[in-house]
């Protein structure tokens, strides 16, 4: 079974299957068992991915060993949890829910990275930079606000 494809297009993607005790219960283990660094090489992974997109190719000037390097830690993780860490929670959810399980319990850990780095000031004031090009009175009158 290939669960790297699986594992990338749907990270951060919600499933109805979190509803499982087995498959929370995996999530939960993969949440508890990781570090930040390890949510930060998650989301390094998914940004040199990203990266690779013709259309962010331009924005995103990123060196063929970083993404090798990121895939790698990635992986390592990956297995860690899977084998080491979470093997027993890994294991029943994928029995109960079948292999989108493994996805469930990664679309969590996704979760966590993307909010540990939008804690960071910098990231926040970037993000936050899209409200000056907001029409607020156009978007207020569309959803009843006035």
């Amino acid at each position: 079974m290939r669960l790297a494809p699986l594992f990338a297009l749907y990270i951060f993607a919600s499933t109805p299957i979190f509803a499982q005790p087995q498959v929370d219960a995996f999530s939960k283990c993969v949440a508890e068992k990781t570090t930040g660094r390890d949510r930060k090489d998650l989301a390094k992974w998914v940004f040199i991915s990203m990266g690779a997109h013709p259309e962010m190719r331009a924005i995103a000037d990123l060196p063929a060993p970083a993404g090798e390097e990121a895939s790698r830690a990635v992986g390592r993780m990956f297995t860690k949890l899977v084998t080491k860490s979470c093997p027993k929670e890994a294991r029943s959810a994928v029995q109960a829910a079948g292999p989108a399980a493994i996805q469930a319990g990664f679309t969590v850990l996704g979760q966590l990275a993307m909010q540990e780095l939008m804690a960071d000031k910098d990231v926040a004031a970037r993000m936050s930079s899209v409200d000056k090009h907001i029409d607020s009175d156009k978007v207020q009158a569309t959803i009843g606000g006035k």
